[in-house]
């Protein structure tokens, strides 16, 4: 069964034994235990929309790592022949999870 969830305002598509990255969730601790809102599932031919989420479907997951650093994202300033070229970068932080059970 796979399950659409929402974490961190974004969606994610999980099964169980998926590992994501999701936007950092403050407090959260390596072994935590964490009950996700579900917005959709899909079984096969069956599945279930909710409004806006699934009462009787849980998804549960455990943080894994509790800061993880994203990807590097560069962002560029250049203004042709006025001698402005300015680079920053960031890198997110973020949480690991893996899925426990889609119920």
């Amino acid at each position: 069964m796979k399950a659409v969830i929402l974490s961190g305002g974004k969606q994610y598509i999980v099964a169980e034994k998926d590992i994501i990255l999701v936007d950092l969730i403050d407090g959260a601790k390596e072994g935590d235990k964490i009950d996700l809102p579900v917005l959709a599932t899909v079984d096969g031919k069956n599945s279930k929309v909710g409004t806006p989420e699934l009462k009787d479907v849980k998804v549960s997951a455990k943080v894994v790592e509790p800061l993880v650093k994203g990807e590097k994202v560069r962002a560029i300033r250049y203004e042709a022949k006025k001698r402005v070229n300015k680079v920053t970068g960031s890198r997110k932080q973020m949480t690991k999870l893996e899925i426990v059970s889609v119920k």
